[in-house]
């Protein structure tokens, strides 16, 4: 019987279990998150005896005597200090590590007030953050050294939280010290834990579930197959082809398909339960690749054909183009699936609320969950409440139904609060991943190295559901010829069916890899001419006033040569250097309705912001208030932003596109506009009970318009990258120049270019997402993600161009800061070494493994 210290707490247990669950189960100490529960990701790391440990590992037998420190254990001191360290770096996102994070720093602090960066580096070395780039993390722990060191009093401040400030974000305190509550840190009287069985075989017929043994354990509560659906069975973001649950008869179309749903009163229980359930199946041969599904006899997925869909984006006549061109070159190329990797594996909670369902969630978009699990129940959409909560990162993969609508379900059928939550092992299984594509393009230029002509054939495995495989097609194909001032283009782009796991959006949708295939054909195409790589992409650069491929006109704003002038010393100055462009549109586009919409509620002298607009790391509730403190010189202590809630708040739309800042953004603007006006007669105490709101359209035009000059997208950023290594190919230093319009929070627009260039690099060199026979064969340990040692100095460099009063100028920074980065990085390797890759991960590095080094 183990009796140890927990925060100064003696405590003594008969339990057996690890202690990452008793921390967080049997004693409410929720800053201790659960990531991965495989020792991976050092989202749980604690301090046991001044060491820093993950707390998913060590059983509680092992800790006789021992004492142990979470975050809520730190003294009000430390609070203080970690507080407003981590505060002033701006190493604060998703939040869902920085308490694993101030853990390790403790770790390091107690015995070294005096580390250097390589210390600091090497102390958080077990804890993986996929937002940060680490460097605003480490600048936090230097910063607390030094304040601990000096002895020195926390200073104050009186932000005015106007547009342009290095405003702190609004949620971060409660993230550093462990208080901001996701999902899976609440719990409810009575609550169920929820479960879905999964398919064993990623193709297979199922005929019959037999589920009468595993109703006999001890707490289980139900088990619901596909006939205990009362509405839709079928779900899908955008088309309808997703099955809730994979009914007897049917086939299975990947190992993520959910076969039968258990609750039960412990997660002891509900997992006897599931081992429990049998499943007899007729196992089929899966399909593997588009190349299979594409043949004719190939078996069919779904029942409209293999091909999700098909785009085709043609400007002039680039056959003839290319034909009469000085230089032509093509070349294929091949992107893997990748997985999102969030920090926080999804998690809802469903219960009961009045005659319908209410629905905690960490999402992208309350409104699509509300409308999707409304109509899986057969209920009204009135009936189905989603309050979002704190979200622990997504880069897109929380945009589908994971396990929100088996939640809901569970709740419906049992009449209880119910909580469902996914494994690491089955995050990394279930949920739609980046899209493998298979690419050929071919480029031409003339004798000065002007672009002509580009034709591409860009095929896209959109796994075993659509997903947003038709959007992140359309994205692919509109940007695949570049940022570049020519004309002539013809791509073509099939999204197919397989038996792999979905694939759907993912930070840079589907322009991640287009644009390693037509920046890495620049090079070639350099090289012909006789001219520098960074030289091609000058001449060529869109300009104000000049033609996109697509046929949109650059606006005035339009900044992709100053990127490129603000990246010209580091290029001129280092020998192995690679350069890479990149343009990403703001908002949905292409002629697809877009709406921003905000209202902004007076209360008690307060301005609460109410919009269903996710958070889930890029910090828009802080965007948001800066917007109502510069348009109505508020304090930012007046402002309060409220959390998604379809009761509440009103649609927004999902986060995804790098839309919200824009467009909520300027709904936001509009609605602080009336608030202003109000204010110039009446005080905040007389408005008590007022409601301001205001709207924003994206009026753009269909793809194939048959305008000359069509508006695809309400806004473009653009972006220049440069890598550079040294001789013995390591990297050394990453420059990132971006045309933002304005940035509203310049700390908080570092911090995403910081980690979309870190993700991307991951993206270049070493994250894999490997699948045998459709199976995925990857631990989070295994994904290949960038740790803190890894990452090299990344420069960024802002460009604020903009004088548009639409969202005070800002452009979408989400996404755009993780596309140009990887075919830099292949232009420093060929560079280096001479070695034209066309396959990412990278082959042949001094980063790539050993399982993956090719023989020579």
């Amino acid at each position: 019987m183990p009796t140890f210290s927990v925060n100064g707490k003696t405590i003594t247990t008969t339990q057996t279990k690890k202690l990452l669950p008793f921390l967080r189960d049997d004693l409410g100490l929720t800053s201790v998150k659960d990531g991965c529960s495989e020792g991976a990701c050092g989202t749980c790391m604690v301090l046991i005896d001044g060491k820093a440990t993950k707390a998913c590992i060590p059983k509680l037998s092992t800790l006789d005597g021992k004492e142990i420190i979470t975050v809520e254990g730190l003294t009000p001191r430390e609070q203080d200090v970690y507080r407003y360290a981590f505060l002033e770096a701006g190493a604060v996102q998703c939040g869902f590590c920085i308490p694993g994070m101030v853990i390790s720093a403790k770790a390091l602090l107690d015995k070294n007030l005096s580390p250097t960066p390589f210390e600091v580096k090497a102390t958080i070395k077990n804890n993986i953050c996929r937002c940060t780039g680490y460097k605003k993390i480490e600048k936090a722990i230097l910063l607390a050294a030094e304040l601990f060191s000096n002895q020195t009093v926390v200073p104050s401040s009186s932000p005015s939280g106007l547009v342009g400030e290095a405003f702190d974000r609004i949620d971060a305190s409660d993230k550093i010290l462990g208080r901001a509550e996701y999902v899976n840190d609440m719990t409810f009287p009575g609550m169920l834990y929820g479960s879905a069985l999964r398919s064993a075989y990623p193709r297979a017929v199922v005929n019959h579930i037999d589920f009468q043994e595993a109703l006999k354990v001890d707490g289980v509560v139900c088990i619901l197959t596909a006939k205990d659906i009362p509405g839709n069975p079928i779900i899908g973001h955008l088309r309808k082809d997703w099955d809730v649950l994979i009914k007897e008869g049917d086939t299975t179309r990947y190992v993520g398909d959910a076969l039968a749903l258990v609750a039960a009163k412990t997660k002891e229980s509900l997992e006897q339960a599931k081992k429990l359930i049998h499943v007899d199946y007729t196992p089929l041969d899966p399909i593997t690749s588009p190349t299979e599904a594409m043949q004719p006899n190939a078996p069919l997925i779904h029942e409209g054909g293999n091909i999700l869909q098909t785009e085709k984006l043609v400007r002039g006549d680039a056959t003839s183009r290319i034909q009469s061109s000085k230089y032509v070159v093509t070349t294929h190329y091949s992107t893997p699936f990748t997985e999102h990797a969030f920090l926080e594996p999804e998690t809802a909670i469903a219960l009961p609320d009045k005659e319908g369902i209410l629905i905690y969630s960490a999402d992208q978009g309350a409104y699509q969950t509300r409308t999707e699990c409304a109509s899986m129940l057969g209920l009204p959409p009135e009936k189905v409440r989603v309050i979002g909560k704190t979200v622990g990162g997504g880069f897109g993969g929380k945009e589908d139904m994971s396990v929100q609508h088996h939640a809901a379900l569970l709740a419906y059928h049992t009449k209880a609060p119910v909580k469902v939550s996914l494994t690491r092992a089955e995050s990394i299984k279930v949920h739609p991943k980046r899209h493998a594509m298979e690419m050929d393009f071919t480029t031409a230029c003339d004798e000065n190295g002007y672009l002509t002509g580009m034709k591409a054939v860009i095929i896209s495995d959109t796994g075993a559901y659509a997903s947003l495989g038709g959007p992140v097609l359309q994205r692919a194909c509109t940007h695949a010829a570049g940022p570049y001032n020519y004309q002539d283009i013809d791509i073509v782009g099939h999204a197919v069916y397989t038996n792999n796991p979905p694939a759907g959006a993912f930070r840079g949708f589907g322009v991640t890899q287009s644009c390693f295939a037509t920046e890495c054909n620049l090079n070639k195409l350099a090289e012909m001419v006789g001219i520098s790589p960074y030289e091609i992409r000058y001449r060529n650069a869109i300009r104000p006033g000049q033609v996109l491929p697509n046929g949109q006109i650059a606006d005035d704003s339009t900044a992709l040569v100053e990127t490129l002038e603000a990246v010209k010393p580091t290029y001129d100055a280092h020998p192995y250097v690679g350069i890479a462009c990149a343009m990403k549109n703001a908002g949905l586009g292409v002629g697809i309705p877009d709406t921003g919409r905000c209202k902004l509620e007076v209360k008690d002298e307060q301005v609460h912001i109410l919009t269903s607009a996710a958070c889930i790391g890029q910090g828009l509730g802080t965007i948001l208030t800066q917007i109502v403190c510069e348009t109505t010189h508020l304090n930012p202590a007046q402002i309060i932003h409220d959390p998604p809630d379809t009761m509440r708040t009103p649609n927004s739309g999902n986060t995804t596109a790098s839309r919200q800042t824009l467009f909520t953004g300027e709904a936001t603007r509009l609605a602080a506009l009336k608030l202003a006006t109000a204010l110039e007669k009446h005080s905040l105490k007389a408005l008590d009970g007022e409601v301001f709101e205001g709207e924003y359209v994206g009026v753009t035009d269909k793809m194939g318009s048959d305008k000359p000059n069509p508006i695809s997208h309400i806004a473009y950023g653009y972006a220049t990258h440069v890598v550079v290594l040294d001789q013995h190919g390591m990297l050394q230093k990453v420059v990132a120049a971006h045309d933002v319009g304005r940035a509203i929070n310049p700390k908080a627009t570092e911090g995403q270019v910081e980690g979309g260039v870190t993700m991307s690099l991951g993206y270049a060199l070493t994250e894999d997402y490997p699948l045998d026979h459709a199976i995925p064969t990857a631990k989070f340990g295994t994904l290949g993600l960038f740790k803190s040692p890894n990452v090299p100095d990344i420069e960024v460099q802002l460009i604020e161009k903009s004088t548009s009063s639409l969202a005070y100028g800002a452009k979408g920074i989400g996404e755009i800061c993780s596309i140009p980065t990887a075919p830099a990085v292949a232009l420093a390797y060929y560079v280096l070494d001479g070695n034209f890759r066309t396959q990412l991960p990278l082959l042949d590095t001094p980063y790539t493994p050993a399982s993956r080094k090719t023989k020579h």
